[in-house]
């Protein structure tokens, strides 16, 4: 398996382009049946039917129910990528890093169902699929460490290299319990109230560290 092969799963359709297509269909209906049934309760006639094709048709681009758990696995984690490599920023500012966290927590308040489900159904996935998108959340991670580092190269923070690495898991999983926790949390703030306090206590946490 390709590690950078979006395209990986089988498909006897040739056309590049077609297949992006129909597999982002295949992935929104999937994210909608697997949060109202389940991953493993829902069946492969059920998600034709929610992406509107014939099962024939299904299978064209996909082999099994876990390819679609895969799709949407990888569509986060190229989402979060996009997201994160497509805005201008500041290199090494905190401004930059501010605005790094900012853009990734907006982008989970507009895919929460897909976290979730990412992180409640990945167990299910084929080792080498799973071994795959835990390898992409490693390369999130690393994003924000890049980002850091630069603020640290530029002496906008004082970190070590471990610190680095655990601020940067902190900012991946601070921005995913809003998906895990929107129920209670909306309850009590907006997402950009929730941005403001949890990038506050962040920076002030870090910049009191003494590398």
């Amino acid at each position: 398996m390709a590690k950078n092969d979006k395209l990986h799963v089988q498909s006897s359709i040739k056309d590049e382009n077609k297949i992006i297509a129909r597999r982002q269909q295949i992935i929104d209906a999937g994210v909608k049946l697997f949060k109202e049934k389940g991953f493993h309760r829902a069946t492969t006639r059920e998600l034709a039917k929610a992406a509107g094709f014939s099962i024939g048709t299904l299978y064209e681009y996909i082999r099994t129910k876990e390819d679609v758990l895969f799709l949407v696995c990888d569509n986060i984690f190229n989402e979060v990528t996009k997201c994160l490599t497509d805005f201008p920023s500041d290199s090494g500012t905190i401004e930059g890093l501010k605005q790094a966290i900012r853009h990734y927590y907006l982008l989970i308040d507009q895919m929460p169902e897909e976290f979730t489900i990412m992180y409640q159904e990945t167990k299910s996935l084929q080792k080498a699929a799973m071994h795959y998108i835990l390898d992409k959340e490693l390369e999130m991670v690393a994003i924000f460490e890049r980002i850091l580092k630069d603020c640290v190269e530029a002496g906008n923070l004082s970190l070590s290299e471990d610190a680095i690495y655990l601020a940067a898991n902190h900012i991946v999983v601070q921005g995913q319990s809003w998906a895990f926790r929107k129920w209670a949390l909306q309850k009590r703030y907006t997402i950009d109230q929730y941005i403001k306090l949890q990038t506050t206590m962040f920076l002030q946490g870090i910049m009191q560290f003494e590398n």
